[in-house]
């Protein structure tokens, strides 16, 4: 299910990129929002009991919810961004540092926080440090690398917050299909006043458009159903481990498909923070 998990995201990396620079980033989000909340509004319908249950929770947990669920549909908006403006073979990884944020956030909520922890929080940071870089000047740079690299870490911080605050104190009360729902019903609400303001914003996209949207949806959910299927039946660390292996895939997607080229400093970067997350979700 982690490895699953993690090619069912890379492949959503790869897509979200190609349907930013297609139909804009905020409609891009805004369709994959629309159908995630369909898809679990219907799932909900067929099985009434997992929200029926989750109805007892206090509302200071629906409230962290709603929290949760802006946090995580702001993260979605930094990572579209950041993929319609930089390389996958960059953003990618970049992102998997979300368990730094996390981790961090545990810390100061009181948690201990081992040596290699720190150690792989340090490694994280120097890569992404060194990703940033452009020391070669033969590559070609048709993308707006910089801010990209911002973005992905605004990216990284957003769904490091709220992936503290649903383990921290949601999902063991509401449990990860109704908070699955919420974050999809707060997103597509937010989505549509603010595309709604857009010309054409809620015109239906031409077909091959609606093909990759719909792919990068649909996978993007996978992603989510295999990670809580795994994490249910089995290790949850081991589950997250894995799934940081979506970085690398999406990577790899870009390198195959777009031919992107990186220098060697920036390898070294991408090589360590994909380490760095890894090591630190495997501690966690």
């Amino acid at each position: 299910m982690g490895l699953l998990a993690a090619a069912l995201w890379g492949g959503t990396d790869f897509l979200v990129g190609l349907n930013a620079r297609a139909v804009g980033v905020k409609r891009a989000v805004y369709f994959g929002q629309a159908l995630g909340f369909v898809i679990m509004s219907l799932l909900l319908v067929v099985f009434p009991a997992y929200l029926l249950k989750s109805l007892a929770a206090p509302l200071n947990v629906w409230g962290m919810g709603v929290c949760a669920a802006v946090l995580t549909v702001s993260g979605a908006l930094a990572l579209s961004k950041a993929f319609a403006l930089g390389k996958a073979s960059i953003v990618a990884p970049l992102v998997t540092s979300y368990g730094v944020v996390t981790t961090l956030l545990s810390w100061a909520s009181g948690e201990h926080i081992s040596l290699i922890e720190w150690l792989c929080i340090a490694l994280c940071v120097f890569g992404v440090i060194l990703s940033s870089r452009h020391t070669d000047s033969g590559l070609p740079h048709t993308t707006d690398a910089s801010r990209s690299i911002i973005y992905a870490l605004l990216a990284a911080g957003f769904y490091g917050t709220s992936f503290w605050l649903q383990g921290q104190f949601i999902l063991p009360v509401l449990g990860p299909i109704t908070m699955l729902w919420l974050a999809y019903l707060v997103g597509f609400s937010v989505l549509v006043l603010i595309v709604v303001k857009i010309k054409d914003g809620l015109k239906i996209p031409p077909l091959k458009n609606c093909m990759a949207l719909t792919g990068a949806s649909l996978m993007n959910l996978g992603g989510f159903s295999s990670f809580a299927w795994g994490a249910a039946v089995g290790s949850v660390s081991v589950v997250t481990v894995i799934s940081t292996l979506s970085g690398g895939i999406a990577a790899m997607l870009g390198y195959v498909f777009f031919k992107e080229r990186l220098a060697k400093v920036q390898v070294l970067g991408v090589v360590l923070v994909l380490v760095g997350a890894f090591v630190l979700h495997l501690k966690t």
